[in-house]
Parts: structure tokens; sequence; C-alpha cells
């Protein structure tokens, strides 16, 4: 059958205030572009006119300018299981808007299952659909097959500036409903078990759009010092680990969060030719990653978005007979899968807002208050792990913020999961300590020297317990930075500049 022809615009309008909408992208890659605007631009006109009008808003992780835009106009009441956008961010943190934080794993069973209720419509980035249903989507995959299996109508934005063959790379496999699922035949990263395409129901697509917009992708700046030095503790740490036996000589897969310091420790692996030739079991596919590659260090990724500036995504446009082979995207339910993350023993390198003295990773909220992003998928990949990094400066905001604190205001990863903690100071391998010694070791490796006197202090009085803590002072840092604007008020900040 043919698709109508739509316009953005007519789009927006099939969507009533407070209905759910289910867009593609994983970051910017692969995300809705044009109906995003248009129902902005439509909550402007119904606000401007008087009437109500915001939408529950569904994605795979966050979007870039999708929730810039929809944030500018007011249009969010909603909004699940990721986000990054500064405006977003603080309608978040001041209650107009509700958000989910969830890992990233958990979010296709949980939308598949009608915990969050109907998707009225969903809008979905792809280079074709075919008469039959056949839609073979862009630059990430992430939640959009689940979107699509549970939509009420969908909106298919034919994207032409990205290459047709990003089929080769795709790999898509929906899993039973349990308890009727059989182990994921992922047997070896770069394994295809599935199609390039997700089968909808042509009736249900209520219209098309051509449009030839970039995904987008914002580069990141050069590694800062703190950055480069926490890559040389990382790389040096891994490289005792093989020496030692600990990980295997053929070396193990690894998963690396999105930003400057993860960026950082895989251009220093690449560096390091000590580290055998490895591959990726994670969810974003970054710039970093595209040297490596070519220089024979990285040898696959499997991943569930292509996040990849505009020069760098057309490099690999241009030279898809070499990355085609090499890469396999796929739904994040199978990128961030536990069972398949454990089976590989990936080693996961994430970043931490702030980390306690004994171990416990604060990723998501500033002051246990103040959503940053989200989750994402690190907790899916730290609890499952072979061997989990949390990686941070040790201290931010010119030295008015110490990183290691003596309890977390915010626990994402407890101490179960949390193996070896790094910062620019050192790092501390918690592996087999007990809490006090693993208290020491955070300390005495990681902490800058500047706070190191106020944490040792802290645990000098801490009350005996099998985890010691004051509770009349454990925040006092928070609270001082919250009221003098610095966690230590006396603290000289001339030495950090």
């Amino acid at each position: 059958m043919s698709f109508p022809r739509v316009t953005p615009e007519e789009a927006a309008a099939l969507v009533e205030h407070g209905q759910t909408v289910g867009f593609s992208g994983f970051t910017p890659a692969g995300a809705a572009k044009l109906v995003p605007r248009a129902l902005a631009d439509r909550a402007r006109a119904e606000h401007g006119a008087g009437r109500p009008f915001a939408v529950r808003v569904m994605t795979g992780a966050s979007t870039g300018v999708l929730d810039d835009l929809l944030a500018e106009a007011n249009a969010v009441s909603w909004r699940a299981p990721y986000q990054s956008s500064a405006l977003l961010r603080k309608q978040i943190n001041s209650g107009v808007v509700e958000f989910v934080d969830m890992h990233l794993s958990h979010v296709p069973q949980a939308l598949l299952f009608g915990f969050f209720g109907t998707i009225d419509l969903a809008v979905v980035e792809a280079t074709e659909i075919t008469p039959d249903g056949r839609v073979y989507l862009t630059t990430s995959i992430g939640l959009s097959p689940t979107l699509l299996h549970c939509a009420r109508r969908i909106v298919v934005e034919i994207n032409r500036r990205h290459s047709p063959r990003l089929r080769e790379m795709i790999d898509i496999a929906e899993l039973p409903a349990p308890p009727h699922r059989l182990p994921i035949p992922i047997l070896e990263p770069l394994a295809r078990i599935g199609e390039p395409f997700v089968q909808v129901d042509p009736k249900k697509v209520v219209g098309i759009i051509e449009h030839h917009a970039p995904d987008g992708v914002h580069p990141f700046s050069d590694p800062d010092p703190a950055s480069q030095a926490i890559a040389d503790r990382v790389v040096d740490f891994l490289l005792d680990e093989v020496r030692m036996g600990r990980i295997p000589a053929e070396f193990l897969p690894l998963q690396a969060g999105v930003g400057n310091v993860a960026n950082a420790v895989m251009a220093r692996l690449g560096e390091r030719t000590e580290i055998p030739t490895f591959v990726m079991f994670t969810e974003v596919f970054q710039d970093s990653l595209v040297a490596l590659m070519e220089q024979g260090r990285l040898a696959g990724a499997s991943s569930t978005a292509l996040t990849l500036t505009e020069p760098l995504i057309q490099h690999v446009y241009d030279n898809f007979d070499f990355f085609g082979p090499r890469i396999v995207l796929r739904p994040q339910e199978l990128s961030n899968n536990p069972g398949v993350i454990r089976r590989f023993g990936v080693i996961t390198l994430n970043t931490a807002l702030e980390v306690d003295i004994y171990g416990h990773a604060n990723s998501t909220h500033v002051s246990g208050t103040q959503m940053m992003n989200g989750i994402g998928g690190s907790g899916d990949f730290t609890r499952n792990s072979y061997l989990s990094v949390f990686m941070c400066p040790s201290v931010a905001k010119g030295g008015r913020i110490s990183s290691i604190v003596p309890m977390a205001s915010h626990v994402d990863h407890n101490e179960h999961s949390v193996q070896v903690v790094v910062t620019d100071q050192g790092l501390a391998d918690l592996r087999g300590l007990g809490p006090a010694e693993r208290a020491r070791r955070i300390i005495d490796a990681c902490a800058h020297p500047a706070y190191r006197p106020y944490l040792r202090a802290y645990l000098d009085r801490a009350r005996p317990g099998h985890i010691r803590h004051d509770l009349a002072t454990c925040f006092d840092l928070h609270r001082n930075l919250l009221e003098h604007g610095q966690m230590l008020p006396d603290l000289d900040l001339g030495a950090f500049r």
C-alpha cells in the first residue's frame, strides 16, 4: 500500500493535549526532527489562544534538539526515561515536568506491558518504509521497535541525508513475553540474530514526511588535564590486570559512557598498543571510536546508536565497506541486556557526579535533589559487569565541590556494584575490601589533598558500625555548598586556579 504524505503540521495536529508521543532517538542520533518542531509551534499557538497543551514524551534516551524545542514551548508534562536538555532539566527540577528516571534496558518491557499507558503516536526516523510495513531505521535503534509495536498511530520521517546502507549494521530482534523467553543467542559481540527492519502494520501508518536534516551531534571538547590523568590511570590499571591474569590475554569487551572523560579513556586505550585489540559491547558509538577502528585497535562494536558528528558520520558512509561489517546497531533491550553483558564479561567505564567514602556512586542528582540527566544505561552495565569502573574529577567548580564526600547525597550505584573508583588524584581498587578499608583507600587515593583532612576527621568521629557514619554531619559538605557556595567555606580556592 502507499502511505499518505503529510506535512509536519498535519502530523502535529494528530496529537491532543495530555496524550503520549513516542519519538525515535537515542542521543541526537536518529531522533525525530520535523514533527517535534511542529508540535512545539502548535503548543505555542494553543497557549496563545488560552488553551492548555502539553504532551507526555517517551524516547530511547536523550534526544538533543527535540527536548529543547518542546521544553522551550512548554509542551512537555511528563518525560521518560532520560534527557540532557538544560531547559527541560530546569523544568523537571522546578516540578513543572514529571520525570521518570529508569534503567534503559527496562524501558521496552515496561512500555510493552502497558506500565505507561497508551502510546497515542509514534514518530520515528527511517531511511525507508516499504508498502508492506518494513521500517528501516537510521542512526539509532533504541526504543523505536517497541514504540512502533505499541503505538496506535505512526508517522515516519524519511531522512534522505542518511545512507540506506545503514540497514547493513542493524540487527533487530524482539524478545517474546515472559515467562516464555529463551536465552538470547548473542554468542559474541558482533553476532546478528534478527532483521534489519521493524515490521509494522501498514494500517497504523498515518503519514510519511521526507527531509534531509542532520542529526546535529555536538563534538566533545578536548580532554582537560583531569580527564587525561583519569585516562592514564584507567589504562595503567587495565594493563596491570592483564599482566596479573585477572583480565584474559585476549582482553574483554568494553563499555564506555558518554562524555569527555570516556572519550579521553578510549583515545588513551588506542595509543597504548600493549592493550590488545578489543571490541566494544556498549550503547553509544562515539567519535573517538572511528579512528580506533581504522587504526585496527577496535575490532568491532555493538551499540544502539551511531552518535557521530557530521564529518565523521559522512566518513563512515563514504567508507561503508569497511565500517559496515564492524558495527552492529541493536534495540536497547539487547544492547543493554544484563544477561548478555554478564555473559561477555564486559568491563564498564562510567562517570559519576560524586562518590562517597564507601563507594556509593551518585550519577544523577546534584546535592541529592537536582536532576542532571538520569541514570541512563550505567546501571544496566555496572551491576552486571565483569569489572566496574567509575570515574570523576576529584573536584569541580574550581575546587568549590569535592567529588568524594562522606555520604552520597543520592545513590544510583551502591557499594556492592562499584569495584574501582578513579579520579585525577589516583585509583582505588575496592575489590575484597571491607567498609573501613574502602573508606581509607578512597580518601587516600581519590580525594583531592585539600579535602582529605576533612574526610579523615569525619571517619575518625563517625559512630562505630559496619559502616561508620556521623549522621549529624554526614551532609555538612552539601549544606555548606548550598549556604556558602563551596563545600569547605574556609578553603582557599587560589590553589585550584
